[in-house]
């Protein structure tokens, strides 16, 4: 019998437990662990189908320099020699390191460790900087130290949940589903769902505001001032554990002194504020969870700063089931606070504008020098790259190509910049093309250490698969880099364990109780401990060995009055405001089943079974006004550039706004990536830039022609302005468009398609007068390419076209319903998948309705399965239920 070995999973910041393993005929097994406290077995779609991409494929196993395979030592010695060469020259602030929220918390210690202790510069920023940096402001200047008050099991304990800029059911599914669970189990639980967007999670939601995008602060000033004159105050804690209740109110005054100036700065009728505001203030307890929405904004930091007030004015923190809770976006962006990841910290929460604690640190690391101003933030970063302020980066486990906002400039700077290096697991992505140097790390499930989750918890993410070629985790390159840097002394490290008890041990060093970050518990623990480790919640030490659950129980803080800052508001719009040419506001975020840029989740068919491809969300007016229309690709354009997307025409969209996933880049579509139209404003305190409020506009794009493929291979795909891939089960799916017209259709699907296979059939049918072309290619009379053109929308349905792969030989009928683009059997089409779990499609469901009678969500669950596991389905299968008119029990 395979072992099973408790990990976690890589995806956001839930942190949930995993049980792994491989079968005795080399089989992967993924579920969750039930023992793990943020899960408790629960996994969401793309946790549930990890075991789909963790093979090889496209994986970078061997260091590349300059195109070629090399070795470690040559590539080694290459990086240390030019990082070094260029110090010297241009100085210490002439490098930096750009790194991620996947990295494990020992790798994160030493890359920052190496930056800010032995090259003497601060120039190390993550690309945690675009989720969470602005909470992070908003916790120190509150609370005087970055920390998350609440656990999950606040969520429990509420009796209201407000979701502010939070798409949970979508983007921490598991956590949705813990609160969708709460509230079955407490139908007195009130939720408030606050997003301009009409999501899956307003689907458990009592009030749903649809506030104007980016009006957030006039709703929580007005909250604000609204508990106040009605007197649902804690007098107590504001005098005892509080400071500046009187200018922030004072403040918050000038722009929401009412209800009916909340309502028309937030584009919300009174009576709806009114019920929000008198619910929150009749409720003791109250948890407010807030993610991007709040984050990503030219004034996230405020934002966050606004929600905290009306927690502070009420005592509503340091009890259970209250609380504002940052749900954080990636698995470590914690931990990589922890270690000091950002530009403007030290590790172990330590401040760099903190003479003591540049010395402390100096001091604690025996190092040359420290770093003693902030380096350069995420966007500023890559700015400076571009002006050739910066000559050498080194990328570690991100695609900031894609990611980052105005993502022309960034691909700029790294064509121009003089010398790259990236640690990656896939070979080809947006970033790598730039590297003078690839180097192979391990990816999840080969690499070991620790990350930390959104309540602050600890966990082991174990090894269970073999290092594939030479790939080694993060923390062995960046120390023999180190090494051959001349810094070999202090990088000696050879297990992981060794940087976990460096790292425990200096958050507890000279800390006396003033930071709140301690884990030196665990300072020296043993290996087979930390193999050991269960998940627990920081602080750990002499006081806390067993962790801590919630923070601030006492009513002190940790600034220096040991209370709590009220911080003044005032009402800030976002940077950039609509004007005639750029009409709309850009939302960008995730969708339910991908993940950031793909990398990963781009490895897994099923998880392209949902949404396959990029698309923008825009309200029926709006498609009525600029003239386009559901599934037509269309045209958007922003100051800092344009890109091609299927329209999705829905009334869950606000008018006036549209929404484009994250995810696309070039690997997967031609002119999809949407932060080449985002704008780079970022927030003035945190660095955040602002991927939800982009003016642009939108347009009808008229191809001549469009159509798909199915191929068995993956193509090179060099036809057409826009292109996109998705994956199917054995076969990948391109769809394409171009401009021209093209009139010998059989040699362009030939150059196309073709191979050197022998026993090769064409089965094709041509409309030269309607340019419609059909066409398949068999080997040995099963189907290996199929392609289908047309001059409009009036395309063939996919699905059954896929289940031909499947086939052993095409008979006659099949033969001839490819070339008439009808299927034999419609009524046997699954549809558009809604259960990425268990694979159940639209249609399948919409028949288990009206044919078998099933009344409920639950029927449907214990019919089908669909809903039953992650349940962000569930939102989907409700709608389908409205869509036909029964009524959801």
């Amino acid at each position: 019998m395979s072992k099973i070995i408790k990990t976690t999973c890589p995806y956001c910041g839930v942190g949930c437990g995993v049980l792994a393993s491989v079968e005795n005929d080399g089989r992967a097994t993924i579920k969750g662990d039930p023992e793990h406290p943020a899960n408790y077995g629960r996994l969401c779609s793309k946790g549930s189908a990890l075991a789909d991409t963790i093979d090889l494929d496209e994986r970078l196993l061997t260091p590349v320099v300059n195109g070629y395979s090399s070795d470690w030592e040559d590539s080694l010695n290459l990086v240390a020699s030019k990082f070094n060469d260029i110090i010297h020259q241009h100085g210490p602030d002439s490098v930096a390191f750009y790194v991620s929220g996947q990295l494990l918390t020992e790798d994160y210690y030493v890359a920052n460790k190496l930056m800010k202790g032995y090259l003497g510069s601060a120039n190390i920023d993550t690309n945690s900087r675009l989720c969470m940096s602005s909470s992070v402001v908003g916790h120190k200047r509150a609370f005087g130290t970055d920390t998350v008050p609440c656990s999950y099991d606040d969520l429990e304990r509420a009796k209201l949940i407000v979701l502010a800029g939070s798409n949970t059911a979508w983007c921490h599914p598991v956590l949705y589903q813990r609160i969708t669970k709460a509230k079955e189990d407490n139908p007195d639980l009130m939720i408030v769902v606050i997003d301009p967007r009409n999501t899956a999670t307003t689907g458990v939601a009592d009030i749903h505001i649809g506030l104007k995008p980016g009006s957030d602060i006039a709703l929580f000033n007005g909250l604000f001032v609204y508990l106040h004159q009605q007197d649902e105050i804690d007098r107590a804690f504001i005098k005892n554990s509080t400071q500046g209740m009187e200018l922030a109110l004072e403040y918050a005054k000038q722009t929401a002194p009412d209800l009916h100036s909340v309502s028309e700065l937030c584009g919300v009728n009174v009576e709806l504020i009114e019920k929000f505001y008198r619910l929150f203030s009749r409720t003791e307890r109250v948890v407010t969870v807030y993610s991007q929405g709040i984050n990503q904004s030219s004034y996230g930091s405020d934002k966050v700063n606004s929600i905290i007030n009306c927690h502070l004015l009420t005592g509503r923190i340091g009890r259970p089931g209250m609380g504002p809770f940052s749900f954080t976006g990636q698995p470590n962006a914690m931990g990589g606070r922890e270690v000091g990841g950002l530009a403007n910290q030290l590790a172990a929460h330590m401040e760099i504008d903190n003479e003591q604690h540049r010395e402390l640190v100096k001091d604690f690391w025996c190092s040359p020098m420290i770093a003693n101003k902030e380096g350069h933030k995420a966007v500023e970063l890559f700015e400076r790259i571009n002006r050739g302020d910066i000559k050498a980066l080194w990328v570690m486990g991100t695609n900031p190509a894609v990611s980052l906002p105005n993502s022309n400039n960034v691909r700029e700077a790294l064509n121009k910049c003089e010398f790259v290096v990236v640690s990656d697991v896939m070979l080809n992505t947006d970033t790598t093309r730039y590297a003078d140097v690839l180097l192979p790390a391990l990816a999840w499930g080969e690499k070991s250490g620790t990350v930390t989750n959104s309540e602050r918890r600890i966990s082991r993410q174990r090894a269970w698969l073999p290092p594939p070629g030479v790939a080694r985790p993060d923390w062995w390159i960046i120390s023999q880099v180190a090494r051959r840097m001349g810094f070999a002394k202090s990088f000696t490290y050879e297990h992981p364990v060794e940087i976990f008890r460096e790292h425990a041990t200096l958050s507890g060093w000279k800390n006396h109780g003033e930071r709140a970050f301690d884990i030196s518990y665990l300072k020296d623990i043993a290996l087979h401990k930390y193999d050991e480790l269960s998940p627990t919640q920081w602080p750990i030490h002499d006081k806390a060995r067993s962790g801590t659950d919630r923070m601030f129980e006492n009513g002190r803080f940790y600034t220096d009055s040991g209370k709590a800052r009220f911080i003044p508001i005032q009402n800030h719009q976002p940077v950039n405001s609509v004007t005639e040419l750029y009409p709309l506001v850009l939302n960008t975020g995730r969708i339910r089943d991908q993940w950031h840029t793909m990398t990963r989740t781009g490895k897994a068919a099923r998880l392209f079974r949902h949404i396959n491809e990029p698309y923008a969300e825009l309200h029926p007016d709006d498609a009525l006004t600029y003239q386009v229309e559901e599934g037509s690709l269309i045209l958007v354009k922003s100051k800092w550039g344009e890109i091609i997307l299927r329209c999705r025409v829905s009334d869950a969209q606000r008018r006036g706004s549209i929404f484009v996933p994250m995810h696309w880049n070039d690997q997967f579509a031609s002119l999809a990536c949407v932060d080449t139209v985002v704008n780079p404003n970022t927030d003035p305190y945190s660095g955040q830039p602002e991927f939800k409020h982009t003016p642009v506009s939108i347009s009808p794009y008229h191809p001549a022609w469009q159509g798909f493929i199915l191929s068995r291979r993956k193509l090179p795909m060099q036809m057409g302005r826009y292109w996109s891939l998705s994956l199917g089960e054995g076969l990948y799916q391109y769809e394409v468009t171009g401009e021209s017209s093209i009139h010998d259709w059989a040699r362009q699907a030939r150059e196309l398609l073709c191979a050197s296979e022998h026993n090769v059939e064409w089965i094709e049918y041509l409309d030269q007068s309607a340019s419609r072309y059909r066409a398949a290619r068999l080997i040995s009379g099963k189907v290996e390419s199929a392609i289908f053109i047309s001059p409009d929308l009036r395309l063939p349905s996919r699905d059954w076209l896929v289940t031909l792969f499947g086939r052993p030989y095409l008979d006659d009928h099949e033969r001839r319903a490819i070339l008439s683009g009808q299927a034999i059997n419609p009524e046997a089409e699954s549809g558009r998948t809604i259960c990425a779990c268990f694979g159940i499609g639209e249609k399948v469901i919409q028949h288990a309705i009206n044919s078998d009678g099933l009344d409920s969500v639950e029927a449907i669950g214990k019919h089908l399965k669909a809903g039953t596991n992650c349940g962000s389905c569930i939102p989907e299968i409700k709608g389908l239920f409205d869509q036909e008119s029964i009524k959801v029990s």
